[in-house]
């Protein structure tokens, strides 16, 4: 198991913008009714998920990638030609190579930036976060676009009651600076904890391309790529070690839990995130919760959450925020900002 260094650098990184993308086809839990063994009731009482949104015939990760940086550059007044770093954080690339952001960088014609994916499935947009984040705090880039995207619906065995009500699609994205003058003096990115364990990588995996399936020379016998998952192992996991991410990043930014003022979690399951929410003694109108219209959209899931929050009115200037995930790896990560 591996866990990041001590956070020690300097407040000097902050959200100037936020976007976001779902897909236009929303599948309700009706709809999956007629296609498993399944009801609205008995999903929402074990998930809380309502419905989910499903890519349309031909859209790519990278193009619901586009349509959330366009908006989170908007939002931003970034131009492409000012953005220097892009990290998409996905599972579901358009292909092995080249990465999802280099697709990204050419459609929004960034040719100023470095572009390259992350793999850490629900955590991936918080590990581009602080990727991004030690990019600007060590001055080598000012401007970063981090993005979050899954089509998870790529990888869903239509069959499985267990999994295929869970997951959506979506991208989520936000523009990173090296704060300026005129900038809030007291905002920016306090702490990050990052932590994988890769003892846990059989609860959460998806078969597919790579080199344990190749025996050079014959062509490779490829796996189909579904989600696999042991969901009470996930769950157990998920709680023990967030929890213990989200007091660490917490006390990194020299905060107690009574300080946050807002936490925006994975949005994977209602059960899971008030068993984390319970554990850091925070109250459930603190948690903010858009898993009931998403499912869960992976790398996508905070970001689009993040963007909610901010465009809704819910976040405010100043608030304390605790972003935390956790995802196939096993990977997880928390992070504390202030806006």
């Amino acid at each position: 198991m591996s866990h990041s260094s001590p956070d020690l650098s300097p407040c000097v990184t902050t959200i100037v913008g936020t976007g976001s993308y779902v897909p236009e086809k929303v599948l309700s839990n009706a709809d999956l009714a007629k296609i498993v063994d399944t009801t609205d009731e008995w999903i929402v009482s074990r998930t809380g998920i309502r419905e989910r949104r499903i890519a349309a015939a031909g859209e790519t990760t990278s193009d619901m990638c586009t349509h959330a940086a366009r908006r989170a550059m908007e939002n931003a007044s970034v131009t492409a030609a000012e953005i220097d770093l892009i990290i998409v954080g996905t599972v579901t690339p358009d292909s092995l190579f080249p990465s999802t952001a280099c697709y990204v960088q050419q459609n929004l014609g960034a040719s100023q930036a470095v572009a390259f994916d992350v793999s850490a499935a629900c955590a991936g947009f918080l590990f581009a976060m602080q990727i991004a984040r030690h990019f600007i705090n060590g001055g080598n880039r000012s401007t970063a676009l981090i993005i979050g995207a899954d089509k998870l619906s790529a990888l869903i065995d239509w069959t499985d009651r267990n999994t295929c009500v869970l997951f959506g699609d979506g991208a989520g994205a936000a523009i990173l600076r090296r704060r300026r003058d005129g900038d809030p003096p007291s905002s920016g990115l306090l702490s990050s904890v990052l932590a994988s364990d890769g003892t846990l990588s059989g609860i959460l995996h998806a078969p597919g391309i790579g080199s344990a399936q190749t025996t050079p020379p014959h062509r490779a016998v490829i796996p189909e790529p579904i989600i696999h998952m042991m969901g009470k192992e996930v769950f157990k996991a998920a709680v023990k070690n967030t929890c213990e991410a989200c007091e660490t990043a917490i006390a990194r930014a020299g905060l107690t839990a009574a300080d946050i003022d807002l936490i925006i979690p994975h949005q994977a399951n209602v059960r899971i995130v008030d068993a984390i929410r319970e554990r850091l003694g925070l109250p459930p109108e603190k948690a903010f919760l858009n898993l009931q219209q998403y499912g869960n959209t992976s790398g996508a899931a905070i970001a689009i959450a993040l963007d909610e929050a901010a465009r809704s009115g819910v976040l405010k200037r100043g608030d304390n925020v605790l972003l935390v995930a956790f995802g196939a790896g096993f990977a997880w990560a928390a992070s504390v900002i202030r806006w």
